[in-house]
Order: structure tokens, then C-alpha cells, then sequence
């Protein structure tokens, strides 16, 4: 996942910084990811473009061979961690 990819409205993500809260980790109503076959992924986002609740679609990243199992965050600064599944609650940053 390249992280100049993600859209985050504005005041979610000033929410999330006041808070100390990572934005990938909060809920999000009516937002979904689907993992298309690169050879599909035009034509799928091209279908998504017809209908005005998809319009927005975008291609997040790529499917990899590089870290088999893994989903890997780019960050806009070029380095990158593992995403890994929540557990538990977020805690927020104090500092």
C-alpha cells in the first residue's frame, strides 16, 4: 500500500493527530478495499467509475511477491512497516 495514495478527509485526519490515533486502524462507514487481478484492475475501476457511490476509486497498491503474507505500508517518505491486525484498543500517543 502506498501511503500517497489514501485519501483521508481533512478533519479525520486532524482528528486522528490531536488524538494520537493511527487513521488506518479507525472505522470507516462505506469504505472498502478489493484486491482485483492486476490484468482486471483498469476495467474493474473503469466499471466502479459509472456509478457516482464509486466514483472515487483509486488504486491503493500492489500485490507483491516481495514480503510474501504481508500487507507493507510506503509511507510518503519512502520507508516501510508492516501493517499488522489491531489488537485490542487504540492507544493514543501521549507525546
Amino acid at each position: 500500500i502506498q501511503e500517497k495514495n489514501i485519501s483521508l478527509d481533512p478533519s479525520v485526519e486532524g482528528a486522528c493527530e490531536m488524538l494520537g490515533l493511527d487513521p488506518l486502524y479507525v472505522a470507516n462507514e462505506g469504505v472498502f478495499i478489493v484486491i482485483v487481478d492486476a490484468l482486471k484492475a483498469n476495467e474493474f475501476l473503469e466499471f466502479l467509475s459509472q456509478k457516482e457511490e464509486t466514483s472515487f476509486a483509486f488504486k491503493l497498491g500492489e500485490v507483491t511477491d516481495s514480503y510474501e503474507g504481508k500487507v507493507i505500508l510506503e509511507s510518503k517518505m519512502k520507508g516501510k512497516r508492516v501493517l499488522t491486525k489491531l489488537i485490542g484498543d487504540q492507544l493514543p500517543r501521549i507525546c
